[in-house]
């Protein structure tokens, strides 16, 4: 006679069944069973219908097991309760004659199928109560992790030895489980969430090779995560989740009890007191899991009443209550308003608040913990009836959901036949008189929740802020397809490299070195940064940019405070950042300029010439003369301070290309004045004060002459100092302190003093590179130049292209009277009449080695425009028509012409020396203005390239219209150069 079923259940749950009926009964009669299926009782039967109906995991394993179902019926498992410690003696015996890891691995697996049929069958058919059934589940996994460990031990010290301690002491791995598992409240489809941890340090004997304790224990977790964990074609045991461990993913897998017990001591933070309320050992040596757990207890219970963790309880109720208000999770059981995580944090909010001195709250399990709070008074009766019925009500509904198919799930249905089932599950006729239900049982709990730790401060309405969803990224442990997927919410146009970014900071060590304090207000920092991040034009640049300079400030977390509290900070670095990787780099090796971004009208409004001087000397007198290690730090600060000023006018537009040069140009000169005078401090104190000519002391007779872009006023971003330095003292007369030197020796050392200490490399870097070879002989010259000296080395022996260099050469500090003589020196060199058929050739013969040693390939030796394309760069400043063309005209304009106009040697600057051109009309005005705008154009595309880290090189199809005026501008000056 055909076995049948006679199905009771309506509509698509009756279809349903009777699917999962056909294949068993299949799979059934494969095997030869099916004169047994006479055996099963009618109350197995219908059991069985409601079942299949709740569960499509129990119906595949049924069906890929068909002895599965007698077995259990033998052994009596579906219908009663098992004793203490039979889920131990079970898998015992499921576990004999396993000796490879391949056998151990599928016993292990085979068993969790068994029993996870044996038990959602109960939880379904409402034969075990809830509590019976998380502690089933945890006794599984327990047994599991202890005869799993045991096993992988004794694999492991059959070839490394013993792990022992200085006394010869065997030791064992201590398994503390977290969370669920600690409280023996686990799911259907919890993920174990576990630490482990070993006595002492020590190493292995009676091996064929030694370990430290370390390394043992080390592969001794792994294998044991790899037994459990690993995804197999028998499923796995259960996933292992070991991201509560100190430093998280990035901390070792193992540690020691000392190191243990320093980090919770030293760096353990609110969360994590929260976490380790449920700790348990759960596999591992007892003995010494309880030794360690009494040494935790001080960092999870504090002895007095502890108000601190108010507070903090506050700020992890305001994530919870925010992640709620994400997308999705009002249907989450767990998490959303009025979930199981509600009721388990009314329970530990008391628990961490009170536990020190009430040692009864000092336990795992939730309904224990709230029975407490009811006993002591904490809460009321009726309140904590509330809590404990909506609790069960919640975690039966998550194991509904779960038992479907063994899913890690804690949201609501949404299509009809799951909406069905689970009505079915937990007793309801419909779905709408179930849904009910929960809702009534999540509004008590909601109530209660809003109720705890209340901030009478606190308005009803929670405060929406920006970053309020970002709280939980990086302390909430999320998957990476969780957190990626909040990202590209959040505007990053790629999340995942976003992820890895942030992943990498809190794995850095400087974060994983962190104090408890640090990692605290970093916790409130980077929720702000990304929520700012995400208000720029490219978050992912933004992110990028700022990421190092958290990491470069963990240890001074005072800056992370700064930018907490001053959004409008964060704001300017987030902009300033990603518009330019110079700035970002100069605060991230120099953060102390972080002070100038609390001020935006002063950041965007560099003072003028007189102010910048002005300032620096205030600074400088605060500090005491013989104090020469602060005063260089100040001259340092004063120039990153100053020069982010400018970089940041720069970005925003607000200043002029020509205004960026003037103001970093005056920056230099007043540094240049405050070095020259400490300089000179320290040398006269040493060996008093130099001879004049006719015998009197000198007062700072001494300049520093500046060339190049220094001299022109056109410095750039990171540009270098082109300098010369020139005295009027008696080289030969010696100075009148207590160690005299001769005055060529003073004032040499004089010069070694001021460029030492302008570019001595110090934590705060360097003040300016200097290039001293523009000198009397370059680098073969002397250090340090008479004026006497060096007008007879420009009148006699300086060839032309010297000439050309002194155009732009200008008395930058020192004494006013000798800038006076060497300005009119100056005049008197260039103004003498030349041959201009030889200056010709002089300035094309020197333009035709610089484009031959520096211009790219595609322009050397020759000014023709045909090479103008896109694939053949542009270097602004060495290639035809480029910046050095323009100066190189100008210069020769002036060697040639100011005899006739000495108007032209007023100024040192390209822009108002061809201004003098067109004046004394010997330009036109148009090709003036052309000159000047394509000066102009390539200087600003030098200082974009700069502010970007780029080199000076653009694609070779821009700009050909100046490229072009320039080049027939150069054939037109300079007309034997047209062959070059």
């Amino acid at each position: 006679m055909p076995f049948s079923l006679p199905v009771t259940l309506p509509g698509p749950l009756r279809t349903l069944v009777e699917h999962h009926l056909a294949q068993w009964l299949g799979a059934v009669r494969q095997a030869g069973l099916e004169e047994q299926l006479s055996n099963l009782g009618e109350p197995c039967l219908g059991e069985l219908e409601r079942v299949l109906a709740g569960s499509d995991f129990v119906a595949e394993q049924l069906r890929r097991d068909p002895h599965m179902l007698w077995r259990l019926m033998e052994e009596e498992h579906l219908h009663r309760s098992l004793r203490s410690g039979e889920m131990a003696e079970l898998l015992t015996e499921a576990l004999t004659g396993v000796e490879t890891e391949e056998q151990m691995a599928q016993a292990l697996r085979r068993f969790r199928q068994q029993q996870q049929v044996r038990i959602i069958w109960r939880d379904i058919t409402r034969q075990a109560a809830t509590m019976e059934t998380t502690r089933d589940l945890s006794d599984m996994a327990d047994a599991c992790l202890e005869q799993a460990y045991r096993w992988v031990y004794d694999q492991l010290t059959g070839g490394f030895g013993t792990p022992v301690d200085e006394s010869g002491a065997a030791q064992h791995l201590v398994v503390l489980g977290m969370g669920k598992l600690g409280a023996q409240e686990l799911n259907l489809s919890s993920d174990i969430d576990l630490i482990f941890a070993f006595p002492t340090q020590g190493e292995t004997t009676g091996g064929r090779r030694s370990l430290s304790n370390q390394e043992f224990f080390t592969r001794a977790g792994q294998r044991l995560i790899r037994l459990l964990d690993e995804v197999t074609l028998d499923g796995f045991v259960f996933r292992v989740d070991m991201r509560l461990r100190p430093y998280g993913d990035s901390g070792a897998l193992v540690f020691s009890f000392n190191a243990l017990e320093q980090y919770y001591q030293s760096q353990g933070r609110d969360w994590e007191r929260y976490a380790m309320i449920k700790a348990r050992v759960v596999a591992g040596d007892q003995a010494a899991g309880t030794e360690l757990m009494e040494r935790l207890r001080p960092f999870v219970y504090r002895r007095y009443l502890d108000f601190a963790a108010i507070e903090a309880l506050r700020n992890l109720k305001q994530l919870i209550q925010r992640e709620v208000q994400r997308k999705g999770l009002q249907d989450n059981v767990k998490l959303g308003s009025g979930g199981i995580r509600e009721v388990e944090f009314i329970g530990q909010a008391f628990q961490l608040i009170h536990g020190g001195r009430d040692r009864s709250l000092q336990q795992r399990p939730i309904l224990a913990v709230l029975d407490m709070l009811a006993t002591n008074t904490y809460l009321p009766d009726e309140a904590v009836d509330e809590l404990k019925g909506a609790y069960l009500f919640l975690r039966d509904t998550e194991h509904a959901l779960q038992a479907i198919d063994d899913r890690q799930t804690q949201m609501l249905p949404t299509d009809g036949l799951g909406q069905a089932r689970v009505a079915m599950i937990m007793g309801f006729d419909s779905w709408e008189e179930f849904r009910r239900q929960l809702e009534l049982q999540r509004s008590r709990v909601a109530r209660h929740f809003a109720e705890v730790i209340a901030d009478p401060d606190e308005d009803d309405e929670l405060d929406l802020a920006p970053h309020g969803q970002w709280m939980t990224l990086l302390t909430g442990f999320p998957e990476p397809e969780q957190a990626t997927e909040q990202l590209a919410e959040g505007g990053f146009s790629d999340p995942a490299r976003a992820w890895e970014l942030l992943q990498n900071l809190m794995r850095s060590p400087r974060v994983r070195s962190m104090q408890r304090m640090g990692r605290e207000r970093l916790d409130v920092f980077m929720p702000r940064l990304l929520a700012m991040a995400c208000e720029q034009e490219n978050p992912d640049l933004a992110l990028e940019r700022v990421v190092p300079l958290v990491e470069a400030v963990a240890r001074r977390s005072a800056y992370l405070v700064l930018l907490t509290e001053n959004p409008s900070a964060l704001r300017e670095l987030l902009v300033l950042c990603s518009a330019s990787p110079l700035v970002a780099e100069q605060i991230i090796r120099y953060p102390g300029v972080l002070d100038e971004l609390l001020n935006a009208g002063r950041l965007y409004r560099p003072p003028e010439i007189g102010e910048l001087a002005d300032e620096l000397r205030q600074q400088m007198l605060r500090i005491p003369e013989d104090d020469l290690e602060q005063q260089m730090e100040a001259l340092r600060y004063f120039k990153r301070a100053h020069g982010l000023r400018v970089a940041a006018s720069e970005i925003a537009g607000s200043l002029p290309l020509m205004k960026v040069s003037d103001y970093l140009t005056w920056i230099a000169e007043a540094i240049l004045q405050q070095v020259l005078q400490l300089a000179w401090r320290d040398m006269v104190r040493r060996h008093g004060l130099p001879r004049r000519h006719d015998g009197s002391p000198c007062e700072l007779d001494f300049t520093i002459v500046g060339y190049g872009k220094v001299g022109g006023i056109e410095l750039g971003h990171g540009s270098d100092l082109d300098l010369v330095f020139i005295h009027d003292g008696d080289t030969d007369a010696e100075t009148d302190g207590p160690r005299p030197l001769d005055g060529g020796r003073f004032y040499t050392r004089l010069g070694q003093r001021i460029i030492h200490m302008l570019n001595a490399q110090t934590p705060s870097g360097v003040l300016y590179d200097v290039d001293m070879r523009l000198r009397p002989s370059g680098d073969s010259g002397l250090l340090v130049t008479s004026l006497d000296a060096f007008a007879r080395y420009q009148r006699e022996t300086a060839w032309t292209w010297e000439h050309q260099a002194l155009v732009r050469a200008r008395p930058l500090a020192g004494c006013p009277a000798l800038g006076d003589r060497f300005n009119a020196l100056r005049a008197e060199v260039l103004g003498r009449r030349r041959d201009e058929a030889e200056l010709r050739r002089n300035v094309n013969e020197m333009r035709r080695k610089m484009r031959d040693n520096l211009a790219t390939l595609a322009t050397r030796g020759g000014l023709e425009p045909s090479a103008f394309t896109a694939e053949a760069p542009f270097d602004l400043k060495q290639d035809a028509g480029g910046i050095v063309d323009i100066e190189f005209m100008v210069q020769y304009a002036v060697l040639a012409w100011s005899c006739r106009y000495p108007e032209l040697l007023r100024y040192t600057d390209n822009i108002r020396i061809l201004d003098g051109l067109r004046d004394a009309g010997l330009i036109p005005g148009e090709d003036v203005q052309q000159l000047q705008e394509a000066y102009k154009a390539y200087r600003a595309a030098a200082h974009r390239l700069a502010l970007q880290k780029q080199p000076g090189k653009i694609p070779g199809d821009q700009f050909h219209d100046y490229r072009h005026h320039i080049i027939r501008l150069w054939h037109q000056w300079l007309p034997d150069a047209a062959d070059a």
